[in-house]
């Protein structure tokens, strides 16, 4: 009977470890802590007029790919809007000081490199409107 109870109990935890984990991904919050500014030096690429979001991608990352589709549409519909791609394996230095665990890892800055929202796994469209609003807004 203790073994069947053990065997309950695990998969209660993973499951809700699962949900917490899917409930997290590609949600765009807030930045806290860490780095507060990105410059053209740091990306080696120049920022956006308005506002720059900067995509921290790997190789094998499948959903990297459709989170480079939705970036690069949002960056053509808002003008002063660029969008950076940074590849996490070959930039290991700044994936440290951004404390970037996962790949993709989206950072939005605003005119004048400041990160003010971040997002890690695939994140919605809507979402990265509503946090560029922000980060022009502010």
């Amino acid at each position: 009977m203790t073994g069947w109870t053990v065997l309950a109990v695990t998969l209660a935890l993973a499951t809700l470890a699962g949900v917490l984990v899917r409930r997290r991904d590609g949600v765009v919050r807030k930045a806290r802590g860490g780095v507060e500014r990105l410059t053209a030096d740091d990306l080696q690429v120049e920022l956006g007029e308005r506002a720059t979001l900067v995509q921290f991608s790997s190789a094998f990352c499948q959903p990297c790919r459709a989170t480079r589709r939705i970036l690069d549409e949002v960056a053509r519909m808002v003008p002063g809007v660029a969008h950076v791609e940074v590849d996490a394996e070959s930039r290991l230095d700044l994936v440290r000081s951004l404390n970037i665990m996962r790949t993709p890892t989206v950072l939005v800055l605003d005119a004048s490199g400041r990160v003010v929202r971040r997002a890690s796994g695939q994140p919605r469209k809507a979402d990265v409107i509503g946090a560029l609003g922000a980060a022009v807004g502010e």
